[in-house]
């Protein structure tokens, strides 16, 4: 069984996630959590790690093989680790919560995706933005059925720059605190040492995908025989995404997902926010990151390993 470095820190329950639903986890030696801030690449990770995995570039349904237990809408705890335990290939897990949230094991690997906050802010606009009417329906249960809230989903409105400013200064779901962008960031950061622990940044499988998909197959201990590395390249490429996203996300899970696939990969691009938001609130975010984030974190954040090298040895 693997070691058990420490339990979940703190246990917290939004509209969205609830890190209680983890509570019945049973690790494998050789699991694997994909565990990001929203819109930061997490799709991208989980289909270059299900390539990994079954060693092809054949799309696989996410949603089917790679179980996201953290969310409280999808589907009852109790079937999310029914499948779980049902699966024989490596299980690779998707979450939205900070570390001190999970359970950290010796053995299984955690996978964190960093994107600079005003990129993933603008990435979840458009996806709030676009959320189905079935989206919201089940978002509303959730959260009328919950005394903590007891009112609808918030809805979005007005232009990217508003949501921008709620989001910097308080996340327009209520998702504070420990699943906030900054709080995520932190708790990553400071467990970065840790050899079963490997940060990527969202720009860097931009602009070096095949390096990065080189070192996450060297994380995981899985080789890449003969023409599948160049392969996966090509499949993990956006515009490959896009094109198998029927087979990535479909239609069964799109009112739990919450946009139809087209719009759930979107446009893959940084640099929204420049034309999107207002001087004070990029310069309230500026400053927020300086407060909040040690200074190595703040780069690496911001720039990724065209600055900060390897995270591990910063």
């Amino acid at each position: 069984m693997p070691t058990l470095i420490r339990p979940a820190l703190a246990h917290v329950r939004s509209r969205i996630f609830d890190s209680e639903r983890w509570a019945p986890y049973q690790s494998r030696e050789d699991d694997i959590i994909i565990a990001t801030y929203s819109k930061c690449g997490t799709t991208w990770l989980q289909r270059i790690v299900s390539m990994l995995v079954f060693q092809s570039t054949d799309p696989q349904s996410l949603a089917e093989n790679s179980p996201w237990p953290d969310a409280r809408f999808v589907m009852p705890v109790e079937r999310v680790w029914a499948i779980a335990e049902a699966q024989r290939h490596r299980r690779f897990f998707k979450s939205h919560l900070s570390l001190d949230l999970l359970p950290l094991f010796q053995e299984v690997k955690y996978i964190h995706v960093t994107r600079d906050g005003r990129d993933a802010a603008m990435s979840l606009y458009n996806h709030r933005l676009n959320l189905s009417a079935d989206a919201l329906a089940l978002r509303d249960k959730v959260s009328l059925s919950d005394p903590k809230f007891g009112d609808p989903y918030p809805r979005i409105s007005g232009s990217p720059a508003e949501f921008f400013r709620r989001w910097v200064r308080e996340d327009p779901a209520g998702n504070a605190n420990e699943l906030s962008y900054f709080h995520m960031e932190n708790s990553f950061w400071a467990e970065r040492t840790r050899e079963n622990i490997l940060l990527i940044h969202y720009n860097d499988l931009k602009s070096s995908l095949p390096n990065e998909i080189a070192r996450i197959a060297d994380f995981l201990g899985i080789g890449l025989p003969g023409s599948l590395g160049p392969k996966i390249v090509e499949a993990a490429g956006f515009e490959a995404m896009k094109r198998d996203r029927g087979s990535l996300l479909p239609p069964s899970s799109s009112a739990a997902w919450g946009v139809d696939s087209d719009q759930f990969l979107f446009k893959g691009t940084n640099g929204r926010w420049q034309d999107a938001i207002m001087p004070d609130d990029n310069a309230f975010y500026e400053d927020r990151a300086k407060m909040e984030f040690p200074a190595k974190l703040a780069q690496w954040v911001a720039h990724g390993r065209t600055i900060i090298t390897e995270p591990r040895e910063a």
